[in-house]
């Protein structure tokens, strides 16, 4: 691969989808995933080191900020009334499983989206010393 500067640019939008769909951002033709949530280190179909890209906690924010706009606010908006009425014992597991469910379909979707991104914007590990936050005063 050869080295890119501040002027060359990846596809975003086709990276990103591509992360979405469990692909790897750089060919679209191997896994992103070798399970749930564990990153492959390098692309089986192209060699690409995926295992360079961090994504800590970026997924895991963006999937409670999209569980809660998806679930949680409708439950609230929609079927207030019933939920101060009925008992704990039906309201409880009827929360739990839509956000649980909505949880765990989005979440390696997020995370490979989030990949995407990453490899488009070519942010990997090397450039933690660019973190001011993390240098002491």
């Amino acid at each position: 691969m050869t080295a890119m500067g501040p002027w060359s640019r990846r596809p975003y939008l086709r990276s990103l989808t591509r992360g979405f769909n469990g692909r790897c951002p750089h060919c679209g033709g191997g896994r992103l995933f070798y399970r749930y949530l564990k990153v492959s280190p390098r692309c089986l179909a192209c060699g690409h080191d995926l295992d360079r890209y961090p994504s800590d906690d970026g997924p895991p924010y963006f999937t409670i900020l999209l569980v809660g706009h998806l679930v949680i606010v409708p439950l609230l908006v929609i079927f207030a009334p019933l939920i101060w009425k009925a008992p704990a014992w039906v309201i409880v597991p009827a929360a739990v499983a839509p956000v649980l469910a909505v949880t765990l379909l989005a979440l390696p979707r997020v995370k490979g989206a989030v990949l995407g991104v990453l490899y488009a914007l070519d942010i990997n590990r090397g450039d933690a010393h660019l973190h001011t936050a993390d240098h002491p005063d």
